[in-house]
């Protein structure tokens, strides 16, 4: 049977990280991989979640089976960060763990092609999974521009699909820090999606994967907050994995809500059923270990305060590359007013190749880069390096 599977091509970004691992030089810059790294370069574990995990190692007192719905405390103790001061909406929200936020797009969409979903309404370009999980449960995705050419929103182009979609339609928004552009909505424009969508049949589905990342925590919820003011239905996929920094450990929370609490008890049924289909039980100890820091006002606050500087951090360098200006013919001023760790540099194929072999930068072949692989040691050979292949 085997002999009937085609050869599927390598995962570009896995190879990419081959090729920075293998280059010997010592001013080499990986904006490739989408984790955050400090200004040293490294990628730590969060000083909180450090002391969570020794409590828990103390206090923890079995490794039995949770089920499908993970730990519900974390999963309440994250839902007032979240939702804000009203989380459950009077009762109509509820949610469940997930492997990571990957995990919870993909329930988020399995859920809405059982409820009889059949298109997906998407902004291009975007996190290359969601085409992919959209395309594994086989829906149809219907793309529009998610950017103008002048570096904005294009929030016409999605009030356009929202407008014409039908009752069988979903649309997926990133709630924020927008993966790959760095581009987001912006307050006046959430303002308008979701009365757009008070109006309309379609299922909103947000990804709010990098909450505090952008402006801060309130701030970069406003949207999501705003959407869920408006509909009577929505469907959001949340990761903790950079928030909080655990990556390999796979945090993530799936939250619907319902017209009321009967409906939605129904839809969380649904949700356990697809959960234990797809991986039975998510994984128990970055869960476990948010739950303690969220449960606990001292850890709170120390999370909060290492998040301020990650984000701080991020404002810098993208500061710095605005002030830069032109680099070649790579305009770097829009940089400055996008958020999170992604932006979309216009460069050719035959450019980032150049970048890689010439100056030792490496970037994913699309043009994004992770801006937290700069820091004020290589923003200045990055911008020359620019210049020098796009001059």
């Amino acid at each position: 049977m085997l002999d009937r599977l085609d050869q599927q091509p390598p995962d570009a970004l896995l190879a990419l990280i081959k090729l920075y691992a293998a280059d010997t030089r010592d001013d080499k810059i990986d904006l490739g991989v989408g984790v955050y790294r400090t200004g040293q370069g490294d990628t730590p574990v969060f000083e909180a979640i450090k002391a969570a995990e020794r409590k828990l190692v103390e206090e923890q007192d079995s490794k039995a089976y949770l089920g499908p719905e993970g730990d519900m405390g974390f999963v309440n103790a994250l839902m007032p960060h979240v939702f804000g001061d009203n989380p459950t909406r009077g009762g109509r929200i509820e949610g469940m763990q997930t492997p990571g936020g990957t995990g919870a797009v993909r329930l988020a969409l399995a859920m809405a092609a059982k409820a009889g979903v059949a298109r997906v309404h998407m902004g291009t370009p975007s996190w290359p999974n969601h085409a992919q999980i959209i395309a594994d449960l086989g829906l149809q995705m219907v793309a529009f521009p998610h950017a103008t050419a002048d570096g904005t929103a294009d929030v016409d182009a999605l009030l356009k699909a929202i407008a014409d979609a039908g009752e069988l339609d979903a649309v997926l928004l990133h709630g924020c820090c927008h993966n790959p552009t760095g581009i987001d909505y912006s307050n006046d424009q959430w303002d308008a999606i979701a009365a757009a969508l008070a109006n309309s049949p379609v299922l909103p589905i947000i990804d709010l994967a990098y909450q505090g990342l952008g402006n801060g925590m309130e701030e970069d919820a406003y949207g999501m907050r705003r959407v869920l003011d408006a509909v009577p239905e929505a469907l959001v996929a949340y990761s903790c994995d950079k928030n909080f920094g655990l990556y390999r450990d796979r945090v993530g929370a799936f939250y619907v809500m319902a017209r009321n609490p009967q409906e939605l008890a129904v839809a969380m049924s649904n949700g356990a059923s697809l959960a234990r289909a797809n991986w039975s039980m998510p994984p128990d100890h970055g869960a476990a270990a948010v739950r303690l820091v969220l449960r606990d006002a001292a850890l709170t606050a120390k999370w909060q305060d290492e998040l301020d500087t990650m984000r701080a951090r991020m404002r810098q360098v993208r500061a710095t590359l605005a002030d830069a200006g032109m680099a070649g013919a790579v305009d770097l001023a829009p940089l400055g007013g996008q958020n999170g760790m992604f932006s979309v540099l216009p460069l050719t194929k035959e450019q980032i190749l150049a970048l890689r072999e010439d100056h030792g930068i490496y970037m994913a072949g699309s043009g994004r880069i992770n801006a937290a692989g700069l820091h004020m040691g290589n923003i200045e050979k990055f911008v020359a390096a620019l210049a020098a292949v796009t001059g």
